[in-house]
């Protein structure tokens, strides 16, 4: 079952650190850098940080609102910027380093607006983060995207420890990065690759039952497959735009952590769930049975 997400672009400065600190965010399906609501039709950083085309540094972040609401999201944002520094967050100085909260739909319009002000009344300072919708937007260069996670020494003006993960302390680093920030594991290096023991695969972040060692098959990809869930029932697809293509994302439906992505390539065109080997945990039949007697 699809469900829908929701897109806010978020503007707090250098968009390395705002992206690094959103991506995180339970609930937050995916994120993009680029630039919003310049007026040059094609820009590109070196014309942006210019500051002449109008630009801001943005993060688009699409959420899941059954799981994380814009006011939430929001208060967080609110948590690692300046709302009352125009045209500058940490050492970063230039129009394109405004803050700006941009919405996409009519219904978040409200949501922004009564936001900013409530956080009006309880300030005497007077707060310059835009409010409007988006305009455009245009993703950034590559090497921008996700570029803290790709140079973790980098530059960033925004306390990452801010996040509290204390869910999240029993995965690996590997397991965060997978099921957090929907990265992927590379091929043919995942422990249930080539693994095919009778039992069952459940999310490596709360237990749940995803996979039967009985809908598992070798498809030659590199990643374990799997011919459907468990149930229907423990998945949600997302539609997901990531890299200039156009897939369908898979998530588990409780905790929300990114597995992979289904493909229609079998035979006759049949489904193949494509699952990350750090997002699952394997429990032997035996084992299982065990430990589920009434």
């Amino acid at each position: 079952m699809f469900k829908k997400q929701q897109v806010i672009y978020l503007a707090g400065g250098c968009f390395w650190g705002v992206e690094a600190f959103v991506s995180r965010l339970k609930g937050i399906n995916q994120t993009e850098v680029g630039y919003a609501n310049g007026h040059d039709l094609a820009p590109s950083y070196e014309k942006v940080k210019s500051g002449k085309t109008g630009h801001a540094e943005t993060v688009k972040a699409t959420y899941n609102p059954e799981i994380i609401t814009l006011d939430e999201i929001l208060e967080n944002f609110f948590r690692i910027i300046d709302p009352y520094s125009k045209n500058r967050q940490g050492a970063d100085i230039g129009t394109q380093y405004r803050t700006g909260i941009y919405w996409q739909e009519p219904s978040q319009k409200d949501i922004v607006l009564n936001f900013l002000k409530d956080k009006q009344s309880s300030s005497s300072k007077r707060i310059v983060t835009e409010a409007r919708a988006i305009g455009s937007f245009y993703p950034a260069e590559t090497y921008h995207q996700k570029y803290l996670e790709k140079n973790p020494k980098g530059y960033c003006h925004v306390d990452l420890n801010l996040i509290d993960d204390e869910e999240f302390n029993h995965l690996s680093k590997e397991e965060y990065e997978i099921t957090q920030l929907a990265m992927t594991e590379p091929p043919f290096s995942g422990k249930y690759d080539n693994f095919f023991e009778d039992g069952v695969y459940v999310d490596v972040v709360n237990g749940e039952v995803l996979f039967s060692s009985e809908d598992k098959f070798d498809s030659g990809c590199g990643w374990p497959s799997f011919s459907k869930p468990i149930s229907d029932d423990v998945i949600v697809k997302h539609r997901d735009y990531s890299y200039g293509t156009t897939r369908i994302e898979v998530r588990s439906a409780k905790a929300n952590s990114h597995l992979g992505h289904l493909f229609h390539d079998g035979l006759g065109g049949s489904p193949r769930y494509c699952i990350n080997s750090s997002a699952l945990r394997f429990i032997p039949k035996e084992e299982y049975i065990k430990n589920n007697k009434d």
